[in-house]
């Protein structure tokens, strides 16, 4: 287990409008306004599509369903965090029935409007990344 406290530095909002690609909108606040690591805190608005991917098996790497469609929905929250201006966000959609949700994949547009909230943080979240534990993970039962 890894346990750190650290110190938030900036409070960022982010509004998208109808048409935007949510994961295309946050790469590239990241990039334009050189945020090399946050927390995605939240995210809230509506989506006229949806493609994300969840995990599919109990062994790593784990294989992965993915899920897309043109559907409305409302966007209860976005989470994750950004890793060395890498976006690692998760997204949960509502529609009148159930909630549903994963891995932000590309192609999520907005319906009417999406704001998201960042942390910015002074830390470098690379060692926070499981990606890296994974692959270890993976050469040593080689």
């Amino acid at each position: 287990m890894l346990v750190e406290r650290i110190a938030l530095k900036n409070l960022i909002a982010i509004r998208l409008n109808p048409g935007d690609d949510i994961l295309s909108a946050l790469r590239e606040a990241a990039e334009k306004h050189n945020i090399k690591n946050a927390v995605i805190l939240s995210g809230v608005g509506s989506a006229r599509s949806h493609h994300f991917h969840v995990v599919a098996s109990r062994v790593n790497p784990p294989k992965e369903d993915f899920t897309k469609a043109e559907k409305a929905s409302d966007i209860v929250n976005i989470n994750g965090f950004i890793i060395n201006g890498r976006v690692h966000a998760h997204i949960v959609h509502s529609d009148k029935d159930i909630a549903f949700g994963g891995h932000l994949e590309p192609g999520v547009e907005v319906l009417t409007f999406a704001i998201i909230t960042l942390a910015e943080i002074d830390y470098d979240l690379n060692q926070f990344d499981s990606i890296g534990d994974i692959e270890e993970l993976i050469q040593r039962r080689r």
